[in-house]
């Protein structure tokens, strides 16, 4: 594996464990519905983050994929966080912390279907898809 889907991996796993800590303190410290939103958020982008970097373990990913990945859990993180911050103080984590991290993991998310969707044109037939069309072997 590259060092940067690594290092995608390693991120996505800190992020997966924030996620569970987070479920657990907004259960005990009653967190309510803000704690609970924000670390289903983070488990689930951590998921996402962990098939990106295995996608660019076996094939020659772009930098674009990586740069999704890297996106996707920095904004997921930042919403997350504000998330958190208000579900525990009250307070903000700074202003509009929420609107930049959803907006990051939306623009990512299309991002990351751009990069698949142009890796998939420039991919060449696989060979079971030409050998059905070629008809049976004699």
């Amino acid at each position: 594996m590259s060092r940067p889907a690594l290092l995608l991996a390693t991120l996505a796993a800190l992020l997966g464990a924030a996620g569970v800590a987070l479920t657990a303190a907004a259960a005990d410290e009653n967190g309510g519905e803000l704690g609970r939103t924000a670390s289903l958020f983070l488990i689930m982008h951590a998921a996402a983050a962990l098939a990106v970097a295995s996608h660019a373990r076996h094939r020659s990913a772009n930098r674009a994929v990586l740069a999704c990945g890297f996106l996707m859990e920095f904004g997921a993180a930042l919403f997350a966080a504000d998330l958190a911050v208000r579900a525990f103080t009250g307070a903000r984590l700074f202003p509009f912390a929420a609107p930049i991290g959803g907006s990051v993991t939306i623009a990512s998310w299309i991002a990351l279907a751009v990069a698949f969707g142009a890796a998939w044109a420039a991919s060449p037939k696989d060979a079971a898809t030409q050998a059905s069309r070629r008809g049976p072997a004699l």
